[in-house]
């Protein structure tokens, strides 16, 4: 199974279009979600093409292909726009015989993760720095920021595709 793995839209109607060309691009089976997907947040500027409504409606027209955590800008008003579970904190997915633990990363992260299998990965958002570390036990994914990167880093996502993870810039 091929995963597309992204986070932090922040309602920017203009990276999610580009994520959006990036999924059907490579091809995923599933699209990933690690929360922050419509509000942008009171700390972070509005990202550019901030719409949460079109996003809404974008992201909406993938709701079968959609796997989802909440993020801590998500909320239940978000749910009502959204036809996916999207306030979830945390999901298990088995892809390519390996667990995955995804979560926004606000909660479990690299310095807090939740008890994993040994050779596990830890996948999240939330910091919007891309990074794939290996940790004690575990592999950490972070796939960065579609639409507000910070530290200089690219509108990033990550595929994950026979048992490995591969950064990639939108």
């Amino acid at each position: 199974m091929k995963l597309f793995i992204a986070s932090d839209i922040h309602g920017s109607a203009y990276w999610c279009e580009r994520m959006l060309s990036a999924f059907e691009r490579e091809q995923a089976d599933k699209l990933l979600l690690l929360g922050d997907l419509l509000y942008h947040g009171p700390r972070n500027p509005l990202p550019e093409g901030h719409d949460p409504k079109t996003v809404a409606g974008m992201l909406n027209r993938y709701k079968s292909r959609i796997i989802c955590v909440r993020g801590n800008c998500d909320c239940e008003v978000d749910q009502m726009m959204l036809d996916f579970p999207v306030l979830a904190d945390y999901a298990w997915v088995y892809a390519d015989d390996c667990e995955l633990f995804a979560s926004h990363g606000h909660h479990y992260n690299k310095q807090t993760p939740p008890p994993l299998a040994e050779g596990s990965y830890l996948l999240n958002g939330h910091f919007h720095i891309p990074e794939i570390t290996e940790c004690e036990g575990f592999t950490y994914v972070n796939c960065g920021s579609a639409a507000l990167p910070k530290n200089g880093t690219a509108h990033s996502y990550v595929i994950f595709e026979d048992g490995k993870p591969c950064l990639k810039e939108l």
